[in-house]
């Protein structure tokens, strides 16, 4: 084995005496074998968490030594092992740190101790993170929620006035006469009547408990998205062990997610119920609780309240996560409960969130979704 395959079997090993490789490291490898064994080596990893001066230099080192995804996640190691929340208190420490939505959820969680010198960097950060979330998720979620309206009110016998003349064109080109050079309409391509009120009430309800930090985060996103569409009317509610509506502030994400205090308790029997006083046109509004479904209220009116949601013909959906963290931890048994009157209860990545809305606008059977996406769910 030449010496390079070795040297990085040294790193990959850690070292001292169980390596078996016999080298010595010299140059950036060695640099980078001192930046990972500030991290994961125990007896070494005090010493980073001590001093200001040493994070500030291995926040450097690790960007320089690693690419931006790897940054990220030694960064929330470091978050984890080593207790480093700290340094999201000084804004000369918070410049250096690779912004992502796990850093956003760090902040929010620290949002009301955070002191008056960081709040600006802080704010700083969480925009930017937002910035290039809108910035990939927007056209996405536009267009899937709009698709699907289109397509539910779309009829093949419009009024004249109901016309969509670009589809209709379209669907007739093959009735195109050469000899008149026009296109005779054999079929007509239109829209239902415009209503005076949006086409569909959209209702997020988000808990905000610590574990569903990265949740609230891609929530208050898609939020902000929907409600800038004319076509639906969005709400965001979240909630622990009270409830705050946020609808107000969904035209400012950012302000939005400084209006989350993570880290509470949990009364989901709470949220529903306000939830059902904004429902006016249940027929027409989709319900969306995103919650691990541990209710630290009370369970059996929870129990009540959802199956009360489903009589009035809302279209209750309810993602135990809305992120890219694998599998969730949840409540088994209110996940069952949920399955068996007729609501599966699954995670959704974000990118396959406009998707899911899409299909609940249509009122898609959400178990076929889940499957057709290889999406595991609740069993009854």
């Amino acid at each position: 084995m030449d010496n390079k395959k070795l040297e990085r079997w040294r790193l990959v090993l850690g070292g001292d005496q169980a390596d078996g490789t016999g080298m010595n490291l010299s140059g950036d490898f060695a640099e980078i074998d001192q930046v990972l064994s500030a991290l994961y080596e125990e007896e070494r990893s005090a010493g980073l968490g001590a001093s200001s001066p040493k994070v500030s230099r291995w926040l450097g080192d690790i960007r320089t030594y690693f690419p931006k995804s790897v940054v990220q996640v030694m960064q929330q190691d470091a978050f984890k092992r080593l207790n480093l929340n700290r340094m999201l208190m000084e804004p000369e420490m918070l410049e250096l740190v690779e912004p992502d939505v796990h850093l956003v959820a760090n902040l929010l969680t620290l949002s009301r101790m955070i002191p008056d010198k960081t709040k600006d960097t802080a704010r700083q950060v969480v925009r930017k993170v937002v910035e290039q979330l809108m910035n990939k998720l927007a056209t996405p979620m536009q267009q899937a929620v709009s698709g699907s309206l289109n397509r539910a009110v779309r009829n093949r016998r419009p009024r004249h006035a109901e016309i969509d003349w670009n589809a209709t064109i379209l669907k007739n080109l093959k009735h195109y006469q050469k000899d008149y050079k026009t296109i005779i309409p054999e079929t007509r391509v239109g829209y239902g009547r415009k209503r005076r009120t949006s086409m569909k009430d959209i209702i997020l309800c988000v808990d905000q408990s610590g574990s569903m930090a990265s949740s609230v985060v891609y929530s208050g996103i898609f939020g902000a998205v929907m409600a800038s569409m004319p076509a639906v009317s969005t709400k965001m509610i979240v909630f622990d062990t009270a409830v705050v509506d946020l609808t107000e502030d969904l035209q400012d994400p950012v302000d939005l997610l400084f209006g989350v205090q993570l880290g509470g308790g949990t009364d989901i029997n709470r949220a529903l119920a306000y939830c059902q006083q904004l429902t006016t046109r249940p027929d027409d509004t989709v319900l969306v609780l995103i919650t691990d479904l541990y209710e630290g209220g009370n369970e059996q009116e929870m129990r009540k309240k959802i199956r009360s949601i489903i009589d009035s013909g809302v279209q209750l959906i309810v993602l135990l996560a809305l992120n890219d963290e694998g599998k969730p931890y949840y409540d088994h048994r209110n996940a069952t409960f949920l399955a068996e009157n007729g609501v599966p209860a699954f995670s959704c990545s974000p990118d396959l969130f406009p998707d899911l809305m899409a299909a609940a606008i249509q009122k898609q059977d959400m178990s076929q979704w889940a499957a057709m996406h290889d999406i595991s769910t609740a069993k009854a």
